[in-house]
């Protein structure tokens, strides 16, 4: 999850609020403050800023738990979205395997 990096309390409660929740839900995630991006606004301008990234692994397979993970999903993107003043808000969930 890619998150603005603004000096406004919504956005560090939020992260916060997901790094407690990706932890208890699958056992820790990872948080990567301070990194710089870029996003094509609505009227067509490149605009910089800073980004936060969180990420975790999930004991679920993607092909078999796909209606689960959706639903995470989507329950994810609602919080931020109550949580946030953005224009949209994005969230993916993608397979990784990691081999043994």
């Amino acid at each position: 999850m890619y998150l603005p990096d603004l000096p406004r309390p919504a956005y560090q409660d939020l992260l916060d609020a997901f790094d407690r929740e990706f932890t208890y839900a699958f056992g820790g995630c990872t948080v990567i403050r301070g990194l710089t991006g870029s996003y094509l606004s609505r009227d067509g301008v490149i605009l910089q800023d800073r980004i936060n990234v969180i990420f975790t692994d999930t004991p679920l397979l993607f092909a078999e738990d796909r209606d689960e993970i959706s639903r995470y999903t989507d329950h994810v993107r609602r919080a931020a979205f109550l949580a946030l003043d953005e224009e949209a808000v994005l969230v993916v969930a993608h397979p990784v395997y990691h081999s043994e």
